[in-house]
């Protein structure tokens, strides 16, 4: 039943006056910490523990290959994502987070100890109109990253680049999937357009991705059908932007009947195989036969082996607790790690499309996975949004952060914070969090939207061992967007957040103190990516920005 605006003033007031209130009775935000785990080290293979079978969560799976049903199923040449070894050799940011670890957004180092945050040039995008009801796809949505890549003049030459532009030197291209539909080709210099846009007609909100082994091909995925066309996975050429294939429209194998593809792929360079996990509840993988000639420009795909896996859960359905994967995944080694709106984190080997381990994350995840190693132990940190747990009436809920041993699935800490949610609004962790790195390689930091008030936000900074905070930044409104860490020469950190009333702020990593903001008067809840001192990030305003870190 649609509510009027004013009763959801209403009750965001009736919140925000029992919020307060609550403040006097409880903790916002507990630690547990899980003793006598059995875990494991970078040395062992996954497996499923007490407590991490996949039976436990009642999850069944079913796989189809090139359309006919299969039992069982063995990957005839091992998928390998090691520990130590880059996932590409491109410069730049070339996935969600930038590789299969998701370890960040930045590329390269800050030149100088950065003082301030200076808009340098803006882009104008636009809006597309919902395919149901009423309004419109506007700007750069959730998740939002661009993709930005230094082009080597071999491959510049053979691009559909502005003759101008495939002349220049050194020429760094911002590659950017908007929800009107578009996808923008930007010189991070100076903001000017370095081809012709590329008109898809569909929303997308996830960031695509580039092919990490320099072959120019574009994978895109749109969160949302729109009007008669449906949501589907994309491959395009770079050399001409012409399509190359898709994937998964209205597909029938799917046990849910919504279709979106936000995830941000990964490419196996070793099997040439994608690794595309949809939000209608199916991970895709496919082998991909590229040819590319690196003298003419000839590309070429023709996809083989199209293997799906689909799953259920014992508390999925069309209404609750959904199927289906809207974050991005990790690999390590043959082993994928997703989570899904269902609130399932699974590790998945896909060399059998087998699920190893399944834990109980509690609620719908949207911020994807992020791989640690320490003291040669594989971590992954998760958190949620607030969906499922929410109170009925009020809405609140104690949303966790998850410290979770890669190996075993176990829990190793939780930490939870009390928080409200509006319906398509949520609070809770919407972001990826930062795996900090040097010297702040002790901490990992989360933006928890909604709390401590309804339309509030903090960034935490917590110990990796212990799980506890040490230090708290409240960012004004709440954050959806996932935080960049950045660093100088001498390995001093730097974090950039944006919030949902358009505030962009520089902070000091090892201690959340604010150096600069910005305000660009709309919400932000895509997330930036930086190449070297410059950012690039869309608002819901229609409008992209570059933004120098000086």
């Amino acid at each position: 039943m649609k509510t009027s605006r004013w009763f959801r003033i209403f009750m965001m007031a009736l919140d925000t006056v029992v919020l307060f209130f609550l403040r006097m009775f409880r903790r916002f935000d507990h630690v547990y910490q899980y003793e006598n785990i059995e875990g494991g080290t970078i040395n062992e293979r996954p497996r499923a523990v007490k407590g991490t079978a996949q039976a436990d969560l009642g999850i069944e799976c079913e796989l189809e290959l090139n359309g006919t049903p299969v039992q069982e199923y063995q990957r005839g040449k091992k998928m390998d994502f090691p520990i130590g070894r880059s996932y590409t050799d491109m410069e730049g940011i070339v996935t969600f987070r930038g590789d299969n670890f998701r370890s960040g957004a930045a590329f390269g180092t800050l030149s100088h100890t950065p003082k301030a945050l200076e808009k340098a040039w803006s882009v104008s995008t636009g809006r597309l109109q919902k395919g149901y009801g009423k309004g419109y796809w506007t700007g750069s949505g959730w998740t939002g990253q661009p993709l930005i890549v230094r082009w080597n003049p071999e491959l510049r030459r053979l691009m559909n680049i502005y003759p101008h532009k495939k002349e220049k030197d050194g020429l760094t291209e911002a590659i950017y999937s908007t929800m009107d539909g578009n996808v923008y080709f930007i010189d991070i210099e100076d903001g000017e357009k370095t081809r012709d846009d590329l008109y898809v007609g569909l929303p997308f909100k996830g960031a695509g991705a580039l092919d990490p082994r320099g072959i120019p091909m574009l994978y895109l995925g749109p969160g949302d059908s729109c009007g008669d066309e449906p949501a589907r996975g994309f491959i395009y050429s770079l050399i001409d932007c012409k399509k190359l294939y898709e994937f998964g429209a209205n597909d029938p194998f799917s046990l849910r009947k919504f279709h979106g593809y936000d995830s941000s792929v990964l490419i196996s360079e070793k099997t040439d195989t994608l690794i595309a996990p949809g939000e209608n509840g199916i991970l895709y993988t496919m082998k991909l036969n590229t040819k590319f000639d690196r003298e003419t420009g000839e590309l070429s795909i023709a996809p083989s082996d199209i293997l799906k896996l689909r799953y259920k859960t014992w508390r999925s359905s069309e209404q609750r607790y959904w199927l289906g994967m809207e974050d991005s995944g990790v690999m390590w080694n043959n082993y994928l790690y997703i989570a899904d709106n269902g609130g399932n984190l699974m590790c998945i080997d896909t060399d059998t499309m087998k699920i190893v381990w399944a834990q109980d994350v509690v609620d719908d995840t949207n911020g994807s996975p992020v791989f640690s190693v320490e003291d040669d132990v594989p971590y992954i940190y998760i958190a949620t949004s607030l969906h499922w747990t929410a109170s009925r009436r009020l809405k609140l809920g104690d949303v966790p952060i998850f410290k979770i041993n890669a190996v075993t699935g176990e829990y190793v800490w939780r930490h939870t914070y009390l928080c409200n949610t509006v319906a398509g609004i949520s609070g809770g962790v919407q972001a990826t969090c930062v795996n900090g790195k040097h010297n702040i390689s002790d901490l990992v930091l989360f933006p928890v939207a909604r709390t401590p008030q309804v339309r509030a936000g903090i960034l935490v900074a917590l110990d990796k061992k212990t799980g506890r905070e040490v230090w708290r930044y409240h960012t004004g409104r709440y954050v959806w967007s996932s935080p960049v860490d950045i660093y100088d020469g001498d390995g001093n950190a730097y974090i950039i957040v944006c919030n949902s009333a358009g505030d962009m702020d520089l902070l000091e990593g090892r201690t959340g103190k604010l150096i600069s903001r910005l305000n660009f008067g709309a919400n932000i809840e895509a997330s930036p990516a930086v190449f070297e001192n410059m950012l690039v990030v869309g608002t819901r305003g229609q409008e992209i920005v570059g933004v120098k870190i000086s």
